[in-house]
């Protein structure tokens, strides 16, 4: 018996053929062009530039406040549905996410980072804005799911927001049905790499459309 080689599926010529990808790039939140992080800082390392020797501790203060604020992150964890549980999970003992210097905070006005985990209803997604509203600049926000990611089973329903990104503007999907601590730590993980990279060039980097 003859075994054929499997058809090599090609790819939309154009990747807003796919009609998920192109709601995605037509509804999702885009962040305001003055998010910027707070200016008292760079006031106070260009006073010390000016003097003698200056820009020897201007350095050396700048690497150490970059690497604090991404070692430094405090989510307000909104849980919503079985994701939930998984978030629950990783911030326990067991992967003690803590080492990294994330506590999570009850408190929005005290959050720099919103961790949505679970499905988005309509009826949720105000008090969903109104909570990031109050977080602090700069602030970040992860989607942990697919049904925050994208709606996930729940879709076509009319009650499900399709996706959280068209509530909030979001920096990291973590896929998944749902998610494992483990990919939720790994995306707690690539949230630091952007935080860093934005406190060094100012900009943040252009999220990834979720895969799922």
């Amino acid at each position: 018996m003859e075994v054929k080689p499997p058809v090599p599926r090609v790819p939309p010529a154009n990747w807003k053929e796919i009609t998920d990808l192109a709601e995605w790039e037509q509804y999702r939140q885009r962040r305001a062009s003055d998010d910027k992080h707070s200016t008292a800082l760079t006031a106070i390392a260009e006073s010390v530039h000016e003097f003698p020797g200056g820009w020897i501790v201007t350095t050396t203060v700048e690497k150490v406040l970059n690497w604090a604020r991404s070692s430094s992150i405090w989510p307000v964890t909104f849980g919503l549905a079985c994701c939930a549980i998984e978030m629950m999970a990783t911030f326990a003992s067991r992967f003690d996410v803590e080492r990294l210097g994330m506590v999570p905070w009850a408190s929005p006005r005290h959050a720099d980072l919103m961790i949505v985990s679970g499905t988005v209803t309509i009826k949720m997604a105000p008090m969903l804005k109104t909570i990031y509203e109050q977080m602090a600049d700069p602030k970040w926000v992860v989607s942990m799911g697919s049904c925050a990611n994208s709606g996930g089973p729940f879709r076509h329903g009319y009650h499900v927001v399709k996706g959280v990104d068209r509530v909030v503007p979001v920096d990291v999907y973590v896929p998944g049905c749902p998610p494992t601590p483990d990919a939720l730590l790994y995306g707690l993980l690539k949230l630091q790499e952007q935080v860093a990279e934005f406190q060094t060039t100012g900009s943040r980097p252009r999220p990834i459309p979720p895969g799922d």
